[in-house]
């Protein structure tokens, strides 16, 4: 083989190895990157319209359950609300039998179409009393949240316990949509 000939080839293999390196970075790469991208997008996608079917499959139990939320939130008037919340504690407590030391209503407005009173409820009684009480409060139709549960002796035996509150009410404002 000639001297002439091995520099053509040798070259000739470097322009190659270039070529390959340039297609490599400049074309492979970024198809890899692409199609991985894509496949990714693929799969949110897929999630997405699954996300959806089932929406749509459980759409008249949601519709149900919204229904029956916006009919049992707190009166629309501010006044109305509160002694309806507190009526509802009294209700609570008389057939619980525990006794509440006091009841802490506070207004959080943040947009035009909703409010929620929160209350802080402070109480004392025995433990059934006291889950009795907070069973009413769960199963009531009324539309609360218990938003905290501090529950602490009073005696050394424990048969005495203090129940602290963060009750929140949904109020809605159907006429700003």
């Amino acid at each position: 083989m000639s001297v002439d000939h091995r520099q053509k080839l040798l070259i000739f293999a470097a322009v190659a190895a270039v070529v390959l390196l340039a297609g490599d970075r400049l074309v492979l790469t970024p198809l890899g990157k692409l199609w991985k991208e894509r496949a990714a997008r693929v799969v949110e996608l897929k999630k997405s319209v699954q996300q959806g079917t089932m929406l749509i499959e459980r759409e008249q139990s949601i519709r149900t359950r919204w229904a029956y939320m916006r009919t049992n939130t707190l009166a629309a008037e501010g006044s109305i609300a509160e002694n309806q919340l507190f009526q509802s504690f009294d209700r609570w407590s008389q057939a619980s039998h525990i006794d509440i030391t006091a009841i802490k209503p506070q207004w959080k407005r943040a947009d035009e179409r909703y409010a929620t009173l929160e209350c802080r409820v402070d109480a004392f009684g025995n433990l059934p009393a006291l889950t009795q009480f907070l069973y009413d409060i769960e199963k009531a139709p009324l539309g609360l949240k218990l938003e905290v549960v501090e529950i602490a002796s009073r005696d050394d035996r424990g048969e005495q316990l203090t129940l602290g509150l963060q009750v929140s009410g949904l109020q809605l404002n159907l006429d700003k949509r």
